[in-house]
C-alpha cells in the first residue's frame, strides 16, 4: 500500500568523495567534516545518534551532542546511572551516527566505549552553565518521575542548596569515550549511487580504508 512518506526523496548532488580526499586517520577525517558542517551552519553539527545494548541484545538509541575528539576517540557526557549508562555498565560497546543533511553527509563509529578520567570531567561540568550543573543534580535521567512539577520543585532547591556555592559536579554524572574500530564514511551521490568508505582497524593497530557499495 502506498502512503504519503513514500514519495518523499532527494537526489544528492552537492559533493563526491574519493580514496585520494581521505584522511588516513577516521577521527582526522570526522573533524574535518564536523568543521565543514559547521561552517555551513548545520544546526546542531555535533549531535550524533548513540546506540547501546542491554544484556538481552535490545539495542536502545538516542541523540546525543559529541563534545570533542582525542586521538582514540569521540567524548559525551551523561548521567552514570541513565538507560545508557546502566548498558554502558553490562556491554561497553556502542555505535554512533552523525548526519548533516546540508552536506548531505553521513558518519557511522562503532566500538568500545570506556569511563573519562574523573579531572576530564570535571573539567568539562565545571564549564557548563550554572543552571545544566543544577540540572545534573536534579533529574534522576531515566527514571519514572510523577510529575513535571516534582522536577522543577526539586531543581528549586537545589538552587536554593547552592546559592553563593560552586556547585560540584554529581558523581552519578561523567564523560565516557567511545573508542572505534570501525567508522565509516557516507556522501550521498545521485541516483542513490553514495560513496562509502569503511576504515577497519587492523591486528596491527592501522586503518585499512576500502571502498564500499552503496
Amino acid at each position: 500500500m502506498k502512503s504519503k512518506f513514500s514519495d518523499i526523496r532527494n537526489d544528492y548532488k552537492r559533493h563526491a568523495l574519493t580514496r585520494d580526499h581521505l584522511e588516513p586517520l577516521p577521527l582526522l577525517q570526522l573533524r574535518k567534516w564536523l568543521d565543514e558542517a559547521m561552517e555551513t551552519g548545520q544546526t546542531e553539527p555535533t549531535a550524533m545518534s548513540l546506540a547501546s545494548v542491554d544484556v538481552t541484545g535490545q539495542p536502545s538509541q538516542r541523540v546525543v551532542l559529541m563534545k570533542g575528539i582525542t586521538d582514540r576517540g569521540i567524548t559525551f557526557f551523561t548521567n552514570y546511572l541513565s538507560r545508557k549508562g546502566a548498558h554502558f555498565q553490562e556491554n561497553p560497546r556502542a555505535s554512533a551516527v552523525f548526519f548533516w543533511p546540508s552536506q548531505e553527509r553521513q558518519v557511522r563509529l562503532e566500538g568500545l566505549v570506556e569511563k573519562l578520567p574523573a579531572h576530564e570531567s570535571d573539567e568539562y561540568f565545571n564549564s557548563r552553565p550554572r543552571e545544566s550543573q543544577i540540572g545534573a543534580w536534579a533529574s534522576p535521567q531515566s527514571e519514572r518521575v510523577t510529575s513535571r512539577e516534582m522536577l522543577e520543585n526539586l531543581f528549586e532547591e537545589l538552587i536554593l542548596k547552592f546559592k553563593n556555592k560552586k556547585v560540584p559536579r554529581p558523581p552519578h554524572w561523567g564523560g565516557y569515550l567511545l573508542v572505534p574500530h570501525r567508522v565509516e564514511f557516507w556522501q550521498g551521490r545521485p541516483n542513490r549511487m553514495h560513496d562509502r568508505f569503511e576504515y577497519l582497524l587492523n591486528s596491527n593497530n592501522d586503518w585499512d580504508i576500502s571502498r564500499l557499495a552503496p
